[in-house]
C-alpha cells in the first residue's frame, strides 16, 4: 500500500501524521511511504530523515492526496483538502465530525472511508488514539490556566501555588477522565486547592484513591457546577462523550457569576466545547475575555508541544494503522471491532451514529452500521 503523509495546514499545527521511526516500520512491512516535503521540519524531523526511514519525499501536498491509498493526519481535513479525498482512498486522523457540519458533509461527498482516532476503542472501555493527546492537552490545561491567571494576560495575578501565608488557588475539574486526571496531576503537583466533578460515583472513589484524598471529588450536579465553578481561579472543561458534540455545563449566568480574572481552559473545544461562551480559538491568538472571565479555546491544545505530542500518538496509532496496511482497510475493520468503531464515514455514508444525531437532521444524513457499510 502506499500511504501519503501532507503537512499539516491548520493554523500553529506542527504534528505529523508518521515519525520516521513510524515511517520505517511500514516500509519495513512491505508498504511504500510519501511524505511531503518539510513535514516534520519544524519538530526535528528533517526531509533527510524521513529518506533515510524508507520515505520517498513529495514537494505537493496535491500530489500525496492524487496518489495515496491511505492518508495519515492528525488534525480533522481542511475544506480543501477534503475535496482531494476520493472513493477508494482511506483517511487515518482525528475527525471530530459531530460539531463541524462543513467538514461531514465534505466527506460524504468525497466517497473515501475515514476513520477517527478518536472514536477507536479498547478491550477496556477506553479510546486508545485518543488517550495521548489527551494526557498532554491535561496537562497544559493547567500549564495554560496558570499562566493567564497571571494579571499582565487579563487574570486576577493569583498564583495557584500560593506562598506560605497566601492560600492556594483553586482548580475545578469538570470531568474525571483522561484531561480531568491528567489536569488535577499538575494543579496537585503546582500546590492548587483541587476538585474534581463527574457524575459517575465509581470513577470518583477511584480518584479518590488515586489521589489519595488530596483532591476533592464531588459529584457533578447543576448545583455542585454553579457552586464551585463561582469559587474557582481556574475551571477546566474536561468532559467526553465519544465521538458525540459536548455538553453545554456552564451557561453565561454560571460564567458572569465567576471571579473577575478568573480563567477557563476547555479542553473540550473540538467537540463544541463545554461552556455556552467558548469559541474555538488559536495558538497565536489563543484567549478572549467574556464577563471578565478569561478564556483559553485553542482547538489543537497538543500541537503546542508537537514534538512530544507527535511521538506519543504515533506510538498509539502505528499499531492500527499496519493493521489497515497489511491486512487492507475493509478486512482490519471486520477483523477487529475497535478498528471498527472509529469507521465514521464510508462512501458516502455516516457510520457513527453520534455523529448523526448532531446532524442528521441538518445535513439530511442516515445512520449506517458500520459492518452493513463495509459489505
Amino acid at each position: 500500500m502506499l500511504i501519503g503523509v501532507p503537512k499539516e495546514i491548520k493554523n500553529h499545527e506542527y504534528r505529523v501524521g508518521l515519525t520516521p521511526a513510524a515511517v520505517k516500520e511500514f516500509v519495513t512491512h512491505g508498504h511504500k511511504v510519501a511524505v511531503q516535503s518539510t513535514a516534520g521540519e519544524a519538530i526535528g524531523f528533517s526531509d533527510t530523515m524521513y529518506r533515510e526511514a524508507g520515505a520517498q519525499i513529495i514537494d505537493s501536498a496535491e500530489k500525496i492526496f492524487a496518489e495515496a491509498e491511505m492518508i495519515v493526519k492528525v488534525k480533522e481535513p481542511q475544506p480543501n483538502e477534503c475535496k482531494q479525498l476520493s472513493k477508494g482512498q482511506t483517511l487515518y486522523t482525528y475527525l471530530h465530525l459531530a460539531p463541524d457540519p462543513i467538514q461531514t458533509e465534505l466527506l460524504v461527498a468525497s466517497g473515501a472511508t475515514c476513520i477517527a482516532y478518536e472514536t477507536v476503542t479498547d478491550d477496556r472501555g477506553g479510546l486508545p488514539l485518543l488517550a495521548p493527546m489527551s494526557e498532554v492537552a491535561g496537562r497544559m490545561s493547567v500549564q495554560a490556566g496558570a499562566h493567564y491567571l497571571e494579571k499582565a494576560h487579563g487574570g486576577s495575578g493569583t498564583l495557584l501555588g500560593g506562598v506560605p501565608g497566601v492560600a492556594s488557588g483553586k482548580v475545578v475539574v469538570i470531568g474525571g477522565g483522561v484531561v480531568g486526571i491528567n489536569a488535577a496531576k499538575m494543579a496537585l503537583g503546582l500546590g492548587a486547592d483541587v476538585t474534581i466533578l463527574d457524575r459517575s460515583l465509581p470513577r470518583l472513589r477511584q480518584l479518590d484513591d488515586i489521589f489519595n484524598g488530596h483532591v476533592k471529588t464531588v459529584f457533578s450536579t447543576v448545583d455542585a457546577l454553579e457552586y464551585y465553578s463561582s469559587k474557582a481561579d481556574l475551571v477546566v472543561g474536561a468532559v467526553l462523550i465519544p465521538g458525540a458534540a459536548a455538553p453545554k455545563l456552564l451557561n453565561r449566568d454560571h460564567i458572569a457569576a465567576m471571579k473577575p480574572g478568573s480563567v477557563v481552559v476547555d479542553v473540550a473545544i473540538d467537540q463544541g466545547g463545554c461552556f455556552a461562551t467558548s469559541k474555538a480559538t488559536t495558538h497565536q491568538d489563543p484567549v478572549y475575555i467574556v464577563d471578565d472571565v478569561v478564556h483559553y479555546c485553542v482547538a489543537n491544545m497538543p500541537g503546542g508541544v508537537a514534538r512530544t505530542s507527535t511521538m506519543a500518538l504515533n506510538n498509539a496509532t502505528l499499531p492500527f494503522g499496519l493493521a489497515l496496511a497489511n491486512k487492507g482497510p475493509k478486512q482490519a475493520m471486520l477483523a477487529d471491532h475497535h478498528l471498527l468503531n472509529g469507521l465514521n464515514v464510508h462512501e458516502g455514508k455516516v457510520t457513527y451514529k453520534a455523529v448523526v444525531d448532531a446532524l442528521g437532521d441538518q445535513l439530511n444524513l442516515t445512520y449506517v452500521d458500520a459492518k452493513d457499510a463495509l459489505k
